[in-house]
């Protein structure tokens, strides 16, 4: 058992062995405030080793997964207006890591 804290939030684990790997079915999501944030995250994993996937998802060099979210995501893809959500998912859908700008262009249309 390890106690460990990540991003201010306690996190415990189990080694449970060989017979069980990492997989996404348990995986980080760290919502961010603007892109400074995002890109400051992003960097810090993907420079020291880690892989990119799509939608703000990469895995770190101990193969646990991450997706950094920017809160800008998160709302337009709820929009209400389902047409700009629509658009803002597709933009997403597109990326590796997210560009809130993008985003915003989708959700405007």
């Amino acid at each position: 058992m390890v106690e460990s804290t990540v991003i201010g939030i306690p996190c415990p684990g189990l080694n449970g062995g060989p017979m069980f790997r990492h997989s996404e079915a348990f995986s980080f999501q760290v919502a961010t405030d603007d892109q400074a944030e995002t890109d400051r995250l992003w960097n810090a994993i993907v420079s020291n080793g880690g892989q990119e996937s799509a939608c703000g998802w990469y895995r770190d060099p101990w193969g646990l997964s991450w997706q950094i979210t920017p809160r800008a995501l998160t709302a337009a893809i709820a929009d209400p207006d389902r047409a700009a959500a629509r658009r803002a998912f597709e933009a997403m859908m597109q990326m590796g890591k997210i560009d809130i700008a993008t985003i915003e262009a989708a959700r405007r249309g």
